[in-house]
């Protein structure tokens, strides 16, 4: 069955001076201030959209990791995956970072590079963001 989830934001202004609120509709987790500033200089309690994919990006490859290492009959005790993803104004987003440490008990430092690689590629959010260079660093823990 297909999911459809649903955020909106309410900006006011022009980009450089103006501000909005980014909000969770489906979860009801929350609304988050935006800005341009908060965006291309420093967060100053803001978030931006960079941040969003980040995060969507961190618990969709942790939960497609698990998922993968599961299959293969490795579950893993624990996944920490960090996603910093680079914005540079005038460009857009320039590339995605995936750093991910993993305890996996009786798997190999060569398995769990193959099993980290495989969901980089199979994660949804990494399919959508195909047009983007998403690099990975994976350690055992």
């Amino acid at each position: 069955m297909a999911t459809t989830r649903t955020a909106h934001t309410d900006w006011q202004g022009n980009l450089l001076k103006g501000a909005g609120v980014v909000t969770l509709d489906s979860s009801g987790q929350g609304s988050f201030d935006v800005s341009w500033p908060s965006r291309a200089e420093a967060a100053n309690g803001k978030t931006s959209p960079e941040e969003l994919i980040a995060a969507a990006h961190s618990s969709c490859y942790s939960m497609a990791l698990s998922h993968g290492l599961d299959g293969a009959g490795t579950p893993p005790t624990r996944v920490e995956t960090k996603a910093d993803v680079t914005f540079q104004p005038g460009e857009g987003i320039t590339g995605i970072h995936l750093t991910v440490r993993a305890e996996v008990p009786g798997l190999d430092a060569e398995g769990f590079a193959a099993a980290a690689e495989d969901a980089k590629k199979n994660c949804p959010v990494s399919q959508a963001l195909t047009g983007t260079t998403i690099t990975l660093s994976a350690e055992l823990i």
